[in-house]
């Protein structure tokens, strides 16, 4: 059926064209159990590449008219609207979206640069009754929350095609299971702060919303056939429920090789370093990597330079930047070398929560065995029910009710407490019983000394 989309507005005439492409529903599988339901390799059909968009090449939108008049014939369009969002990870130090992509069937496609428009809240307005459609939402809600777009209701297809428990679950390779189309892939970790944006990877965006909703469809029904479809509801809604993580807690401590460190005098000269570089490359909206490498950070704490000098020694202090900005290094590493005993770092992080599992036999070895029997029995669920451990319930969830069982033996409530979701708790619930059980009768060991 031909399909002809609206013009766009300031850009070239869309031709009218048959997609070459329809949703690819395969069988459902044979058996009583959910399965994995995929294309057979030997039976599927030749993939068709998508090279260009239908609607034509589309350009970025800068002009806030533009954005108004895409904005009311999105709201007098129809059915669900995929959304992508390009960022300059690797690069810049934001985390900010430099190019939007939207699609609404009904509509066409539309690429919108929050460089030059800023805040895209009238878009948000006009979206507010539609189905947003993404990949790995929680990695581009951020940035749209930021731009004034957020999601009333959602399809996640990456997330859909987890619980689906399809073995492979990037964009590119769920289009090829499920629509038989091959999608070029290679710009997603591109600088997107370069302006003008080169022509590839403007079609390269614009593809990325191209079968994102034939996508979502065909996910659907997958999940539908496997009986996972309320999974999936209450899984999106928690998406959108959920509120801005809150920041983390001493985020030096993610420095690269900082494990190899245990002296507390070379943690305070990593922390000054830290964060001496964090402010620099704030200031500069530069990756913080490309101010300065963890490894140089690492040098530095373990070598303790006392001078400027001794400091730009270093093999890692060699480049043109780290020497142009050499006094600023060397200065947070005499204030971490001056610091009084008193106030320097802990080797370790205080958490609110269990210890790290690798700790459980020395600090409890009762919890260590009831960790080993949930981890025996989640991976058996995990194979049984065709969705990885990891989404069956959150890790960190799981570890706080193994390492302080409930007092009167609700798990499902504690689980439900902590912010395990209706299906989770379900599921979860008769394994992490199993698991204190088999941990009361299983002999515990005694713990090793150091």
């Amino acid at each position: 059926m031909s399909v002809a989309p609206t013009p766009p507005i300031g850009g070239a005439p869309l031709t009218t064209v048959d997609p070459p492409h329809a949703p690819f529903a395969p069988e459902a599988p044979d058996g009583s159990g959910p399965g994995v339901d995929v294309p057979a390799d030997a039976d599927a059909p030749e993939l068709i590449p998508l090279l260009a968009p239908r609607d034509g090449d589309v350009l970025p939108i800068t002009d806030p008219v533009e954005v108004m008049e895409w904005a009311r014939r999105l709201a007098a369009g129809g059915g669900p609207v995929a959304l992508d969002a390009e960022r300059a990870s690797g690069y810049r130090y934001s985390a900010r979206a430099y190019l939007v992509q939207l699609r609404r069937d009904d509509v066409g496609t539309a690429l919108f640069d929050p460089a030059a428009l800023g805040d895209l809240a009238v878009l948000d307005d006009a979206l507010a009754d539609a189905e947003w459609v993404l990949h790995a939402a929680s990695q581009d809600l951020p940035c749209l929350i930021e731009l004034g777009m957020r999601p009333r209701t959602l399809f996640d297809t990456e997330l859909a095609g987890r619980l689906a428990g399809l073995p492979r679950v990037g964009l590119g390779p769920l289009v090829e299971q499920m629509l038989g189309l091959h999608l070029r892939k290679g710009h997603g970790a591109a600088d997107w702060s370069t302006r003008p944006l080169p022509r590839e990877w403007l079609t390269y965006a614009a593809l990325d919303v191209e079968v994102l909703v034939e996508l979502r469809d065909a996910m659907d029904a997958l999940l539908t056939r496997q009986g996972k479809s309320e999974w999936a509801r209450q899984e999106f809604a928690a998406i959108v429920a959920a509120p801005p993580s809150p920041p983390r807690v001493d985020p030096w401590r993610r420095t690269s090789g900082i494990h190899r460190l245990h002296d507390r005098r070379a943690l305070a000269v990593i922390r000054e370093l830290w964060l001496a570089r964090d402010s620099l490359a704030r200031r500069r909206d530069l990756a913080p990597h490309r101010v300065l490498p963890d490894t140089a950070i690492i040098a530095a704490a373990t070598a303790k330079p006392t001078t400027e000098a001794a400091l730009v020694a270093l093999p890692v202090f060699s480049g043109r930047m780290q020497r142009r900005t050499s006094a600023l290094w060397a200065a947070a590493v005499a204030r971490g070398l001056a610091l009084p005993e008193d106030r320097l770092p802990t080797v370790r992080l205080v958490v609110d929560g269990p210890p790290a599992p690798a700790r459980w036999s020395a600090k409890d070895p009762v919890a260590a065995a009831r960790l080993a029997a949930a981890r025996t029995r989640m991976a058996a669920l995990s194979e049984r029910v065709s969705v990885p451990v990891e989404n069956l319930v959150s890790p960190d969830l799981l570890r706080r009710v193994l390492w302080s069982p409930p007092d009167d033996g609700d798990v499902a409530t504690a689980l439900s407490g902590l912010g395990a979701r209706p299906w989770q708790v379900e599921l979860v619930s008769p394994e992490v019983r199993g698991a204190l059980s088999d941990a009361a009768t299983a002999p515990v060991a005694t713990p090793s000394e150091g």
